[in-house]
Parts: structure tokens; sequence; C-alpha cells
């Protein structure tokens, strides 16, 4: 897909958007699943700004983050199914656990993470602030979780 990065091709890019007076939006998360809430979120995390770039956490990253389990759809089908949503201009994966290194990278004017999130624990919440930009806060759509759905499949 044209909208999966890594890291030295979309720095270029956002540099090129933020040059052209747009603001980008960024947000983050494991994403295994893609479901109506993932979708609702993406769509408003995108009306926050001009351009929305997604990172995804790597599989191995998901594995010391929610266990030797997950994920259940691979880097590269989480990758594809998110560069296909109209609502992300950009995909980029990554492999810590936090995005903390992205984050510096990019220096996004615009910071989303879900409601079930503090801004005062927010990982790079600090960076973007001090660079200008803002921190938002976006509600979770009730009844869709990842770990939900992978419980209801469980008990069928």
């Amino acid at each position: 897909s044209k909208k999966i990065f890594d890291l030295d091709s979309l720095v270029p890019l956002i540099t090129q958007w933020k040059d052209q007076g747009e603001e980008d939006v960024f947000t983050n998360g494991c994403f295994d699943l893609l479901h109506p809430g993932h979708i609702q979120y993406l769509q408003e995390a995108r009306q926050l700004g001009s351009r929305l770039v997604v990172g995804t956490n790597s599989d191995s990253s998901i594995k010391r983050l929610k266990g030797a389990n997950r994920p259940i759809i691979n880097e590269k089908g989480r990758l594809l199914a998110l560069a296909a949503l109209e609502a992300v201009d950009a995909v980029i994966l990554f492999e810590d656990d936090t995005p903390l290194r992205l984050i510096e990278a990019l220096i996004p004017d615009v910071l989303v993470k879900g409601s079930d999130y503090k801004k005062s624990n927010i990982v790079g919440a600090d960076i973007v602030e001090s660079h200008g930009g803002k921190v938002e806060l976006i509600n979770l759509v009730p009844g869709y979780s990842t770990t939900e759905i992978i419980e209801k499949i469980k008990t069928k």
C-alpha cells in the first residue's frame, strides 16, 4: 500500500504536509481485530486535523504487552487493514512497547488517545505540547473491545 511507511520515508512526507499548512494527527495502538470501535475512533481522530498518521505495534511488541496468544492478526495484515481506511493517511509499524521514539521523530500537531487514558499518562504528550501541539482524548465506543471480542469467541 502507498500508505505504509517506515520512519525514513514518513518524516519527509510529514514535513511536506506541514510546509503546505496541513495539521498532522498521530495516534497509535495494536488495532488487532479491527472493529467498529476502531473505525469510529480513527474517523474522529482524522477530523482533528488535515492528515492522520497511525502507529501500530509490531507483533513482538503486542506479545510483550498482551501475551503470547496475541496478536490475532499479524502486523502485515493489520498494516494493510489500517491503510485501507479512508480516514488514515499514513501507517507506520513500531517495535517498541510505546510510540515515544516515533512521537519524538514526528512531533505531531495533535496527539490522540482514547478516553480510557488520562492526559498525564499519555506517552509523548509532554513532547507534543512543548512544541505547541495539542493532546486530545476521544470517547471509546461502548461494547467494542478486541479483548472482549476474543473472549466472546472463546465462549461460543
